[in-house]
């Protein structure tokens, strides 16, 4: 009885003396359920390609087909998200249609010879793109409004969490079915039920109730030059947010480079079993509820640049070990263990980087983020592709864990100066 009573509290309003509007927190956090449920296919979409013969290019192509559009369109579209008065019909619009490609991937599965099934999943992962885009220039955007600047901690470990504990369970269900079923109507059905999720985030976050951006006046630009100069004066003039921007570029680079490798290394040259690959996943989304509660304690005493300089070493340390090991049971260790500092990553990294962000611009300054990250996930696959057939997958991982250490060094730099500043801030 406790314990359910203990959850049900989960729903209510935080604890914190953020004023946060006790209704869109609700929302927040059931439409986490959803978006928990459909995410469990992220992993093994990979995996389902690779059992179908997919090169891995193609497999690689999961992760430079958005990249690629995102590039191409975050910016144009955070002018006109940051123009709308409520982006939150374009959120959860976009969110349903991104998690209906998973049940789309199911069917298609069906109805194509196997032969030409792979390109079939990739045509529908590539019309993905556009709205995985407003997703993700939405995303911070949204939960920073629902949150405040003094919630983002508590709103976000309270999300994640069941998040987190949705994607455990719902993965060890999925694999027990995709070890009993025979292929590749294990991974049909897994992924039709799976996409049940995008109906339910779509339900809860299209409820959401934000503040309307009010109308800005129009400036008229002559010229596609001018615009450009505009554009670019504005997001340099806020040095803070370039600084951490591009740290956190080449740390994330690391993260994509390791993205494409991992399913294939699992598959390929561990050799693990559907479930295997399942229990992996889930003890990542298990430790990461634990590391939400222990990072926001963290965040509190030591602060959030602390928690940034341990986590960016964790979460670099995952691949290089990973790379190193063949026993399946010291991988599920490595991904538990990585789950831990996933979640104080994604706390610190979104938190910092709205504290760069001017509210007034919050769509804008989001989507320029999202356009530097997006050249890394564009560029480290096809690295990723080229180092695993010239030194092996192995090798290929511990390459790009090397790449997060190089971003972990970076923050270790700015936060080992911090004090220095402190000092002449007081002698001054």
């Amino acid at each position: 009885m406790n314990l359910i009573k203990r959850f049900l509290r989960w729903f209510s309003t935080p604890q914190s003396s953020t004023k946060i509007n006790r209704q869109n927190f609700i929302n927040v956090q059931i439409d986490a359920i959803g978006v928990g449920l459909a995410n469990t296919a992220i992993p093994f979409l990979p995996v389902f390609l690779t059992r179908l013969g997919a090169s891995t290019f193609q497999v690689s192509m999961l992760t430079t087909m958005p990249a690629l559009t995102g590039l191409i369109l975050a910016i144009p579209l955070g002018q006109f998200l940051q123009s709308r008065r409520s982006i939150v019909p374009w959120y959860s619009r976009a969110r349903l249609l991104v998690f209906s490609c998973y049940g789309l991937t199911g069917l298609i599965t069906l109805f194509v010879p196997e032969d030409i099934s792979v390109a079939g999943i990739l045509t529908i992962w590539a019309l993905a793109t556009v709205p995985q885009t407003i997703v993700n220039i939405c995303f911070n955007v949204i939960m920073s409004l629902v949150a405040g600047p003094e919630g983002r901690f508590e709103l976000m470990t309270h999300r994640w969490s069941i998040l987190g504990f949705t994607n455990a369970i719902s993965a060890l269900i999925a694999g027990q079915f995709l070890d009993i079923l025979p292929f590749p109507l294990n991974y049909q059905i897994v992924f039709i039920a799976l996409s049940i999720g995008g109906l339910i985030s779509f339900y809860f976050s299209s409820q959401l109730v934000l503040p309307e951006t009010p109308p800005r006046p129009v400036v008229k630009v002559h010229s596609l030059k001018e615009r450009v100069q505009n554009y670019t004066s504005l997001i340099w003039s806020e040095k803070p947010f370039v600084s951490f921007v591009l740290k956190r570029f080449i740390f994330l680079s690391g993260s994509a480079l390791v993205a494409p490798i991992l399913p294939i290394y699992f598959v390929r040259e561990l050799q693990a079993t559907d479930f295997s690959i399942a229990l992996i996943n889930i003890a990542g989304n298990v430790t990461v509820i634990l590391g939400y509660f222990f990072w926001m304690r963290q965040t509190r005493v030591h602060g959030s640049m602390l928690v940034l300089i341990a986590t960016t070493l964790g979460g670099s340390l995952y691949p290089i070990l990973t790379g190193l090991t063949h026993p399946i049971y010291l991988i599920v260790l490595y991904a538990g263990l990585n789950g831990i500092f996933a979640a104080g990553l994604n706390l610190v990294f979104f938190d910092e980087l709205m504290k760069r962000i001017p509210v007034e611009h919050s769509a804008t300054f989001n989507a320029a983020a999202q356009s530097i990250q997006y050249m890394s996930s564009i560029t480290a696959p096809m690295i990723a592709t080229w180092l695993a057939n010239q030194f092996g997958y192995s090798a290929a991982l511990i390459i790009g864990g090397a790449v997060g250490l190089v971003g972990f060094a970076l923050f270790l730099t700015e936060y080992l100066k911090a004090p220095e500043r402190r000092k002449k801030t007081l002698a001054a």
